[in-house]
């Protein structure tokens, strides 16, 4: 199948696929005139790196699963690498998220500390700034 065949029957665009084939995770035939030839090994593969971006894993880290795809197994996470890229995926979230609590606590601290001390607009506080 050609390329828009494929992106149209995956659900991505032809500009994904082509970006899929950069990093190595899909590998067309070729025919003699020149043209990609893509098999429904292609599209299981395109499938597949859809199915991981939704869960966080982005194309560029797709390789363990369509590697696994690849040697022959049904499900791209029966192989260690893979399980060994959740894990992974699994550390950068909790740090993620663990910045993210950081902040948000260094945000409600910083409020907490003014908010005794900012007069209320009544009374007039002397600043031109108000709050959207």
């Amino acid at each position: 199948m050609q390329i828009s065949e494929l992106a149209g029957r995956a659900g991505v665009t032809v500009k994904a696929v082509r970006y899929y084939e950069q990093l190595g995770l899909v590998a067309p035939d070729r025919l003699p005139n020149g043209y990609r030839d893509y098999g429904d090994e292609q599209l299981r593969a395109v499938l597949e790196i859809r199915e991981l971006a939704q869960t966080g894993i982005p194309p560029g880290k797709a390789a363990p699963f369509i590697d696994c795809l690849g040697s022959g197994h049904s499900r791209s996470d029966e192989c260690p690498a893979s399980v060994a890229a959740y894990r992974e995926g699994i550390a950068e979230l909790d740090a993620a998220i663990a910045d993210l609590e950081r902040r948000r606590a260094q945000l409600a601290r910083r409020l907490a500390e003014r908010d005794d001390s900012i007069p209320s607009p009544a009374l007039g506080c002397g600043c031109d700034v108000t709050a959207s």
